[in-house]
């Protein structure tokens, strides 16, 4: 199976992208030898919505997570993962701010009162 690019999936509708998912579940379960009925009952889920993930019916994202999980292909999810970055000015400005040199304790002098 070759590998999609993004612009391949920008051309498809919803309907055809569900059936890809359901397609690559079908064929990582198939790999792994293990019937419908035996992975549905590792995710958590009925045999009934597995099949409707696999044929390209969909279901909701709970499923498909218990069903990634259980397939130890969670890495998927990676792409949505992401980092806060920092402006480089906002970055520059923190730097400027930082302390160089500290500027010791000062002490309290008591007030001295002449008799």
């Amino acid at each position: 199976m070759m590998k999609k690019t993004n612009n391949d999936y920008r051309n498809l509708s919803d309907r055809a992208i569900l059936k890809e998912i359901g397609f690559f579940i079908k064929n990582i379960r198939l790999e792994m030898n293990k019937t419908q009925e035996q992975l549905a009952k590792e995710a958590g889920i009925s045999r009934f919505t597995l099949g409707n993930l696999e044929s390209g019916k969909g279901s909701n994202l709970i499923s498909l997570i218990q069903v990634l999980r259980m397939l130890d292909k969670l890495e998927l999810l990676e792409n949505f993962r992401t980092e806060r970055k920092i402006s480089p000015i906002v970055l520059a400005e923190m730097e400027m701010s930082q302390r160089v040199r500290a500027s010791g304790t000062k002490k309290n002098k008591k007030n001295r009162s002449d008799w």
